[in-house]
């Protein structure tokens, strides 16, 4: 059976010769692996419309294990983060995050629409926390939202100084245990999670960026069981 799908490549594998695996993520239908017949060959239709970040509608054929790729044209290339080392490193910490949350033939429409927005954005307005927030934003869609208003353990309304994945949230000074937690965090965390994204985005690269993109980094390896090799490679 053919079809049609919106989808963003998440990452590819060689298959023979010629033919490359292709990991997507669908508007329509979770996660599907595909094959792209001859993608590697010179001559190929698509091959450059396949590759990790592209943004492109498909034409499918359903097969009993992997599906194949018939057609594939652009929708979004993002030539600004393939030509840009950092772009593209923050690119794959989206992707891998993604790849691992998504499930085959399960549609999550949300988190589809929030990785194109995310590549959108890195295209055109990089920002140091947009990785940092994309994984906050990403655990909040998971059901995981932290708690951020009162200590995780002992519901103390006081201040928070430190951030505990394994509890699921901040930490008074009584109850602190795992990475510090500064006012400024915090603040920006809040602001992630309460509908502030945009002013969120404009803090420039520093400590506090740094410190609300490593818990967020942390709070989703704990969610997800493993770790996130892309994110370790940021350099902001």
């Amino acid at each position: 059976m053919l079809y049609r799908e919106e989808a963003v490549v998440l990452r590819t594998y060689k298959l023979g010769e010629a033919d490359r695996i292709v990991v997507l993520v669908t508007q329509g239908r979770g996660k599907v692996r595909a094959v792209a017949k001859g993608v590697r060959k010179t001559k190929s239709r698509f091959g450059a419309r396949l590759e990790p970040a592209s943004h492109v509608q498909l034409q499918l054929y359903e097969g009993r294990q992997l599906d194949t790729v018939t057609q594939a044209e652009s929708v979004e290339l993002y030539p600004e983060i393939r030509t840009d080392l950092v772009r593209m490193t923050d690119a794959m910490a989206l992707l891998e995050a993604v790849d691992h949350v998504s499930q085959e033939g399960e549609p999550n429409p949300l988190l589809f629409r929030m990785l194109v927005g995310g590549l959108r954005t890195l295209a055109l307005a990089p920002s140091a926390l947009l990785v940092g927030a994309f994984y906050w934003k990403l655990l909040a869609l998971e059901g995981v939202t932290p708690m951020l208003d009162a200590c995780v353990r002992c519901g103390s309304g006081g201040e928070m100084v430190a951030f505990d994945p394994a509890e699921g949230g901040a930490l008074c000074r009584a109850c602190r245990r795992g990475p510090v937690l500064t006012p400024e965090g915090l603040e920006l965390i809040r602001a992630i999670l309460g509908g502030e994204l945009g002013r969120a985005l404009s803090t420039p690269a520093g400590s506090v960026a740094a410190e609300v993109t490593d818990l967020a980094t942390k709070a989703l390896e704990h969610h997800l069981e493993r770790r996130l090799r892309a994110a370790h490679m940021l350099s902001h």
